[in-house]
């Protein structure tokens, strides 16, 4: 179904019992984050902050629940539109080459055409109210973190224009506010944003930009999709809605938006102009990523619908609700992964702990030797598969997102001397683990099941192994090891979890691995996994989290004996010789806000006390109070 704006979909929340109302006075400086944060991860509804200090509704958490999300695509689960896509994509491809096979394929495909976004140059709705001196002190902008660089729009459709092809864009990057009528405009390098700028760039003119908020929930989505540059999100978001989208002329340039947007903010990025600071901001990895220099977008003016809400988002430590809208990602774009690169794909995961591009699980059909290397191979630079830092590649019949069943799977199935493809390629600009920005290790992990082919001389497959007795656990008595954790998976196989100091011993994971080579003839541990002291290491997932943030894979590894691997996921500010970057710390609430909040529940409606997840995360930061680790 499509929905008319935000208003429209709120009815939809609401009816469904997904919303939840705050009526008191919430201030988007950090208090609508604190109370988010804690409503997130604890499963619970969409939020409505009715009271703000502004005239516009803040609607946030509106994507965290399976079903949410759902109902935002206008469906009954996510496997509907990845079935409905599988079908279009079909058709597409396999419409005869005939006169008459075309003839007889015409009707489906002008369905499918009649998904396509129509253009206006009459006014929508979105355009009710009009700002020709426009002042972002309208909006309910949040500041979300203590050490963030200011207040920033976290749900942004950002529209440009190629000047030369004329193919747009849809895009979503975070918008510092800089005054009442700039921001900051964080397309990253590898984004067509970025892409569109450079093209402006090089015809001496200044370029157009809108921003739009709200609308059909659909859209927020489709502007976070892994789409080829070609295809307009609008399509996307009309064959998912299954209604074309209305788009209208922007008043002052020449881009257009969807009538129904709630908000827009037109404008314009001049090239000719510098850079300026932007950030730090606390990011969906969990870290902050750090302030770095990007483009001024200077406002025009400011349009919004007469029932306008404010839609905003919070990232921080995970989970948030950005996992599913990963979540849908995965269930959408499957059927196109397979028909467009690698038919053997079955399915596809990225765990929350990977944040998206850390860790990407892969199950595939096999039927061959060397197809599990093959895969890697080939996802490896495809779209924003580029960005991925560990890509693990199963077969079989095992649940990728049973993570005790995978695991068993991989530690079964992998020999880690020889089944590990290990490279150097584009990051994501926020990862912050790899010596250099934006380019660093890789790991490819074929843990398929091996033919008779793929076995290595003398080791066995499926490789098994003894699980370590008492005896063993007694070498890593020593001063460099802080604790430890064997986790069982089963009988024989399971992953060992050590706590060090690299601020005391900066050599102690170093250390480690070589105490663990001299006792290769005991054949202790097929994987061991090494996190600073702070880490919980009963808290699984936040053991993940920080060995997928905080490795570089092909620098962070040693083999401690020919099937068996290590893997640092320390902090590296510590390390030894130092760390050529700047490292940056957690994303936690200050206490001050969390008492504030603590101090306000009560009023806000909720049924039980809900803790301030930040209690946990701010034991993770090492010295400093800022965004940046200091020694």
């Amino acid at each position: 179904m499509a929905y008319s704006g935000l208003k429209d979909f709120i009815s939809m929340l609401d009816s469904k019992g997904e919303l939840h109302r705050i009526k008191v006075f919430v201030d988007p400086v950090l208090e609508i984050t604190e109370i988010t944060d804690r409503v997130t991860k604890s499963g619970g509804r969409a939020l409505l902050f009715e009271n703000n200090g502004t005239r516009f509704p803040v609607l946030i958490n509106a994507f965290g629940s399976d079903s949410r999300i759902a109902m935002a695509l206008g469906m009954r689960d996510l496997t509907e539109a990845g079935s409905d896509l599988e079908k279009m994509f079909s058709l597409v491809t396999e419409v005869p080459a005939t006169i008459s096979g075309k003839i007889m394929a015409l009707p489906r495909l002008l369905r499918i055409a009649g998904y396509l976004p129509s253009f206006s140059r009459l006014k929508g709705s979105c355009q009710n109210v009009v700002y020709f001196k426009p002042d972002l002190s309208i909006l309910p902008v949040l500041k979300c973190w203590p050490h963030d660089g200011g207040k920033f729009i976290t749900l942004p459709m950002v529209h440009t224009i190629h000047p030369a092809t004329r193919r747009s864009n849809v895009g979503m990057y975070r918008m510092q506010i800089l005054g009442k009528d700039a921001t900051g405009m964080h397309w990253q390098r590898h984004k067509t944003g970025a892409n569109h700028f450079e093209a402006w760039k090089a015809t001496g003119k200044r370029m157009p930009v809108s921003v739009t908020l709200g609308g059909d929930p659909v859209y927020t989505y489709c502007a976070t999709a892994p789409l080829p540059e070609n295809i307009s999100e609008y399509i996307l978001a009309g064959f998912l809605r299954k209604k074309r989208v209305k788009l209208v002329k922007c008043i002052t340039n020449d881009l257009y938006v969807p009538s129904d947007a709630d908000i827009v903010i037109e404008g314009y990025v001049d090239p000719a102009e510098d850079f300026v600071s932007e950030g730090p901001f606390g990011d969906h990895t969990g870290f902050y990523s750090l302030a770095d220099f990007y483009p001024v977008f200077h406002v025009t003016c400011i349009t919004h619908s007469r029932n306008a809400v404010y839609p905003a988002t919070v990232v921080g430590v995970p989970p948030h609700e950005d996992a599913w809208l990963a979540k849908a990602t995965e269930k959408i774009f499957l059927s196109p992964v397979k028909l467009a690169i690698q038919p053997e794909i079955l399915d596809f995961h990225m765990p929350v702990a990977g944040v998206a591009h850390n860790l990407v699980i892969v199950r595939i059909k096999k039927t061959y030797p060397g197809q599990g290397m093959k895969v890697i191979s080939s996802l490896s630079g495809a779209g924003q598969m580029m960005f991925t830092k560990y890509l693990v590649v199963v077969s079989g019949e095992v649940d990728i997102r049973n993570y005790k069943e995978l695991m068993l799977h991989i530690l079964t199935h992998t020999d880690f001397g020889s089944d590990i493809l290990f490279t150097r390629g584009p990051l994501d600009v926020l990862d912050h683990s790899s010596d250099a920005f934006s380019f660093g290790g890789k790991a490819g992990i074929d843990a398929t099941a091996k033919l008779p082919e793929e076995k290595q001389g003398g080791i066995p497959s499926p490789f098994t192994i003894e699980a370590p007795g008492e005896g063993n656990y007694a070498l890593l008595n020593v001063p460099f090891i802080k604790g430890f954790r064997f986790y069982t998976v089963s009988a024989g196989a399971g992953i060992l979890i050590l706590t060090v100091n690299p601020a005391e011993d900066p050599g102690s994971v170093r250390k480690i691995c070589d105490l663990i080579k001299i006792n290769t003839d005991k054949q202790l541990f097929r994987l061991v996994i090494a996190v600073d002291q702070q880490v919980d290491i009963e808290d699984i997932f936040m053991v993940a989290w920080q060995v997928l943030g905080n490795s570089d894979p092909a620098r962070d590894h040693c083999f401690t004996s020919p099937g068996s691997l290590l893997i640092d996921g320390t902090i590296k500010f510590y390390r030894e010789g130092g760390f050529p970057r700047r490292w940056p710390n957690i994303v936690s609430s200050d206490e001050t806000t969390i008492e504030t909040i603590d101090g306000k529940w009560n009023s806000l409606g909720f049924e039980t006390y809900l803790p301030s997840p930040s209690l946990k995360n701010r034991k993770l930061n090492h010295k400093g109070t800022d965004s940046i680790a200091t020694a």
